[in-house]
């Protein structure tokens, strides 16, 4: 076997070598701490965190006087020998209504400024007749409604105070990512300041809710931790606690709170006017599916497919219907939720520039928004289902008709409305899986107006010429319009 040696290194002197040995240590001591820090599993305690901005959080209370009548008695047995009983307790006064009667609801919430302004739900204040704020320090102050947006569930109070009092400030909750450490504080089941943490467990949650961006956490939340805070461990507020999953009422882990980056928007509207004012573009918008994007010729399926333009800004900008917009105000357009959230949060009055892809080509246009909330007050006429009609012709799973002017009354649709009207419909067809129902009208195919069963056809003969697997119908249903990819392939 044979040895080898390793070569010499440059012989340093001692003076060379102290500067080089204090920097190699000072190297370990950073990859050390850096080492401790990704292995810490938990913060190790939340008791500061907690001390900090316990002051700024309040349990609220409300009371509203309900109206009797005769149906608040309880549910008994007739016959039963509680019947009479509650009939005496409930009622005393004899036959009749039942007497008024004072409901008491508990909440949370917390300040965010030093003159005494207050967030909460706005299910937590809803109705109430008085409103009550209790403190940490057991100070009890009265507060009134500044304003409330049932749309994202949020209200802001206002009390008035003799001396400055504690707040937190609102925190970024785009930068929260899933597996951050999170503190909820609130007045569970009346157990008012009650601490818990956890973590974020999704990001970009819906409900039911247009404006919709809720953290999930798995941070224990019960009945009366509505409109608390949801920390991050800088103590800024990142969300709102404001709804539970739960199939029994009690914390099972699923909890979900409005993010700030709603709630900081809807906040200095409700501080500035008392109510909110949200910009409106003006369409109907759906999202894009891959078979749409086929069948448009666009790259992948992006952006917010516009159904309908109807009066308003989007129409005087020269926006269509078939209209696929990509970015609003600079920023791409992901889906229809992510649009609707940046509409709403634009302020009203301001021209943005929206980019839209159409027959092929992406166009610019320079909207100048509208106000959602006056746009929102006009209704839609219902629609009827039609009767039979004559030149029915059945195709791609549908027996369709042309509209007439019998039909269109029926339908109450305007004399402009032109297109086929789908009398009848096989369940077991893609038509049927994709929506379609009788009583839809067929407005458009491959984006180009249909009057009758030979335009349709023309237009399932043009895409398969075109070597397109899916046209593109524009299908309104009482009022409402959206467009559905259905195959054209043999």
């Amino acid at each position: 076997m044979t040895l080898q040696t390793v070569p010499d290194f440059p012989r340093l002197h001692r003076a060379q070598l102290r500067p080089a040995l204090a920097l190699l240590l000072g190297m370990v001591l950073l990859l050390g701490q850096a080492s401790l820090a990704l292995a810490r599993s938990a913060p190790e305690s939340f008791a500061d965190l907690a001390e900090k901005v316990s002051p700024a959080v309040v349990n609220i209370t409300t009371r509203t006087v309900i109206e009797g009548h005769a149906g608040t008695q309880p549910m008994v047995p007739e016959g039963s020998p509680f019947e009479e009983f509650f009939r005496e307790f409930m009622n005393p006064n004899g036959d009749g209504p039942m007497p008024p009667r004072r409901s008491q609801a508990l909440g949370s919430g917390f300040v965010i400024s030093a003159d005494g302004f207050i967030v909460t739900n706005n299910h937590v204040i809803e109705k109430a007749d008085e409103i009550e704020v209790e403190f940490f320090s057991g100070q009890v102050l009265e507060a009134e409604v500044v304003g409330t947006d049932p749309k994202t569930d949020i209200a802001l109070l206002k009390v008035e105070s003799d001396e400055r009092l504690p707040h937190v400030p609102f925190g970024d909750s785009d930068l929260m990512r899933v597996g951050d450490w999170v503190m909820a504080m609130g007045n569970p089941l009346g157990q008012g300041f009650s601490v818990s943490a956890g973590i974020v467990s999704a990001r970009g949650r819906a409900l039911s809710g247009a404006y919709d961006d809720y953290i999930q956490t798995d941070a224990a939340i019960n009945r009366g931790n509505s409109g608390g805070p949801l920390f991050n461990m800088e103590g800024e507020v990142v969300g709102v606690n404001t709804a539970i999953l739960s199939p029994n009422g009690g914390s099972i882990g699923i909890g979900f709170a409005m993010s700030s980056a709603v709630v900081i928007n809807v906040v200095d509207q409700l501080k500035e006017f008392g109510e909110t004012r949200r910009g409106w573009l003006g369409v109907r918008i759906q999202d894009v599916t891959a078979e749409m994007a086929e069948a448009l010729g666009l790259d992948q399926p992006r952006g917010a497919m516009v159904s309908d333009v109807p009066e308003g800004p989007a129409r005087d900008a020269g926006m269509e219907t078939g209209d696929v917009i990509l970015s609003f105000d600079g920023r791409e357009v992901e889906d229809t939720r992510g649009l609707v959230r940046q509409v709403g949060n634009t302020s009203v009055g301001r021209t943005v520039r929206v980019v839209v892809f159409r027959e092929g080509e992406t166009r610019s246009l320079s909207v100048t928004l509208g106000r959602r909330e006056t746009a929102e007050a006009e209704a839609v006429p219902a629609a009827a289902r039609p009767d039979a009609a004559p030149q029915d012709r059945r195709m791609m799973g549908m027996t369709l008709t042309p509209l007439t002017d019998e039909l269109r009354a029926q339908m109450d649709l305007g004399a402009g409305v032109e297109g086929l009207v789908v009398k009848e419909i096989d369940e077991t067809t893609e038509a049927y899986e994709k929506g379609l129902r009788a009583g839809d009208v067929i407005t458009e195919a491959g984006q180009r107006k249909v009057q009758r069963v030979a335009d349709l056809e023309d237009r399932i003969e043009e895409a398969r010429d075109a070597g397109r697997r899916s046209l593109l119908l524009l299908v309104r249903r009482q009022g409402e319009p959206r467009f559905v990819a259905l195959s054209v392939e043999d």
